[in-house]
């Protein structure tokens, strides 16, 4: 018994250490193979476990996985809401805690029907896929986003980040089934041939590099990062002092044809923000530039509790027209769920502009300096359905962030990483424009062409070129992958093992 217990533990000891290695995988730390080893792990430690025991391992597996994954959450409620070291973290540990259930009814399913390659790596991409929308959604930290500066990023534009997650998982799990099988010629041979074509196809060129072609001349950019600390940043005292500092590090942006400030940078109403900032959009009117900007907007809503209703939006100052209102809210930091109950309990609950509403799902794109544009505010480029479905009719890309809040975690990275995964599966150049960073212009292939130092006051100025033409992944978003994982659970479902009689116990 005492054996049988040590082993469970050591066990679950794995698990959570096997969860912790994925995110390393990703930005900023970029092993991209971790990924694999991390998944490769949780398929060997899920072999012949009961359905309970397949839970707790998956639960355990979450909790390293979302641990190590978003752990700058802990940045955000401690340095930004005056919450003490202990309140903070206990948060972030009851919110890692509720997304490690994912994991859990994963690995519960997996022991409880599947139990082999086919429904492991089915359900896998079932479950990235329904962290995209459960409860608003928190499509954050899938596998695929490991593979942006590999050969195989080829594929991003064919199924998106999905596609890439399924090759990191399917990969993995048939390269421990070969070791398992070596002496079975026939089996190995083809597991290897399954998980080598890609990288062949690669090698040979034989997928296209670009589905979308160029169009027109190519614009030059200019987005401002003005570092404002974000204590700073919603006293009404600083208002005229933060629009001055955006001016003063916009002073030659007559010379570009787009010039963009980031999320929230007017920290005022619109029809206040017009007024003083007049003589310098009057300026860039003359020199035929657009101007877009983070604002928060006012509308005047009777079936709202205060009569009125607030959008996290961009609009055009100057040179075209077009205002976008947020579609995807950051809970607490952008709207409070169950607020009668929650406000002021802690500052966490009461932080500055966290009384949004949701925009309209069917609002038009951006048109300026003559393109028509996709826009994103923050947290929305993480959404690649959402992403997919703005950018059809989309010459560019453009996402705004205030990743202030996150300070120097590793939050800014993974958010840059997501902005340029969204470019290559769009084949389309994307603007990222930032408060304290990480700014950048984004080519179709995912690369960066143009960034600036990080927490420092900067100004980026390069180009980009609008583009015409859909990818396949544009054009049918995640459907063929559905179809194929749930090919690949049925598959599963029906050649799963016999299940040995469960012993009692975990």
């Amino acid at each position: 018994m005492a054996n049988r217990t040590t082993f469970l533990f050591w066990r679950i000891i794995l698990c959570a250490i096997a969860g912790a290695l994925a995110p390393l995988s990703l930005a900023p730390f970029n092993y991209w193979y971790l990924g694999g080893v991390s998944v490769a792990i949780l398929f060997i430690l899920l072999h012949n476990c009961t359905p309970r025991a397949g839970g707790w391992l998956g639960w355990c597996y979450g909790l390293g996985f979302f641990g190590a994954g978003v752990s700058w959450v802990f940045v955000s409620i401690h340095e930004h809401s005056n919450a003490s070291g202990l309140l903070a973290g206990s948060m972030t540990a009851l919110f890692v805690a509720a997304l490690a259930l994912l994991f859990a009814l994963q690995g519960w399913l997996y022991s409880r029907f599947f139990r082999n390659v086919a429904g492991f790596c089915a359900l896998w991409i079932a479950f990235e896929w329904l962290r995209s929308w459960l409860f608003t959604g928190f499509p954050w930290l899938y596998l695929g986003y490991g593979l942006i500066d590999t050969p195989l990023a080829i594929f991003a534009p064919l199924g998106g980040v999905w596609l890439l997650s399924l090759y990191v998982v399917l990969s993995s799990t048939l390269l421990v089934t070969f070791f398992k099988r070596l002496k079975h010629p026939l089996q190995a041979a083809t597991i290897l041939m399954i998980v080598g074509l890609p990288l062949i196809a690669v090698q040979q060129h034989q997928i296209p590099r670009s589905w979308t072609l160029p169009v027109g001349e190519p614009l030059s950019v200019m987005a401002v990062q003005a570092n404002i600390p974000q204590q700073q940043k919603w006293q009404r005292s600083e208002l005229e002092h933060i629009l001055q500092t955006y001016v003063d590090l916009s002073l030659d942006s007559d010379k570009v044809d787009l010039l963009i400030w980031p999320e929230t940078a007017i920290p005022t109403f619109y029809p206040k923000a017009r007024v003083m900032l007049s003589p310098f959009t009057e300026r860039l009117e003359e020199s035929h530039t657009a101007m877009i900007s983070g604002i928060p907007t006012v509308y005047i809503d009777s079936e709202q509790p205060k009569g009125k209703r607030y959008t996290n939006s961009l609009t055009l100052f100057a040179g075209g027209s077009g205002n976008y209102d947020k579609q995807r809210l950051v809970p607490f930091g952008e709207y409070v769920p169950l607020e009668r109950q929650l406000r002021g309990i802690i500052d966490f609950f009461d932080l500055p502009m966290s009384e949004f509403s949701l925009g309209s799902p069917d609002q038009p794109l951006l048109e300026a300096a003559g393109s028509q544009i996709a826009p994103f505010i923050c947290y929305e480029i993480a959404y690649p359905e959402l992403v997919r479905q703005q950018s059809l009719s989309s010459d560019l890309l453009l996402t705004v962030s205030n990743d202030t809040w996150f300070g120097h975690s590793s939050a800014p990275a993974q958010h840059l990483q997501i902005a340029r995964m969204r470019a290559l599966e769009t084949g389309r150049w994307l603007i990222r424009s930032t408060n304290n960073g990480i700014s950048a212009l984004i080519s179709p292939d995912g690369n960066i062409s143009t960034t600036v130092p990080q927490y420092q006051q900067a100004v980026m100025i390069g180009e980009v070129q609008r583009m015409q033409g859909l990818t396949p992944y544009q054009e049918w978003g995640i459907k063929p992958l559905q179809i194929v994982a749930g090919l690949m659970l049925l598959f599963g479902l029906f050649t799963a093992p016999r299940r040995r009689q469960s012993r009692k116990g975990f």
